[in-house]
């Protein structure tokens, strides 16, 4: 499978992270379709309505409005469609319950923000090297 076939959904309500997520994209010249949902109620709507094809991963912030990360995991991985959905929890919370109630729901990885910009840039950098040696359902 060729890398840039993976389209990434973006859950998150902070524009600045938004850009800085695309510009670490840009930065490395990845041309993989970045679709934006600004909580997890929106990137459900998306998934269930097939507007993010397959296959794709998930960067998810815990904190937004409406639906918080976690419970944006729960949903997923109780719909049979997208429960074995690949992502990674891309959060300012480094508080060590975030992380384990995000790992209880399966996820890839749980990243906490660094520097905007640098640490944008290290995580598009691991995504890379995650899709060089992992197969997509």
């Amino acid at each position: 499978m060729n890398r840039e076939t993976v389209h990434v959904l973006v859950v998150e309500d902070d524009d600045v992270d938004i850009m800085a997520i695309h510009r670490a994209f840009d930065k490395r010249r990845l041309g993989n379709p970045i679709h934006v949902a600004r909580d997890g109620i929106a990137a459900l709507d998306m998934l269930r309505a097939s507007a993010i094809p397959r296959p794709y991963l998930i960067l998810l912030d815990l904190n937004m409005p409406r639906m918080s990360g976690l419970e944006f995991l729960q949903a997923l991985r109780k719909d049979p469609r997208h429960r074995d959905a690949v992502v990674f929890v891309l959060t300012t919370s480094p508080a060590e319950q975030d992380r384990k109630a995000a790992y209880a729901w399966n996820i890839a990885g749980y990243i906490e923000k660094g520097e905007v910009g640098t640490g944008f840039v290290r995580l598009v950098d691991l995504l890379e090297r995650y899709w060089d040696v992992v197969q997509f359902p």
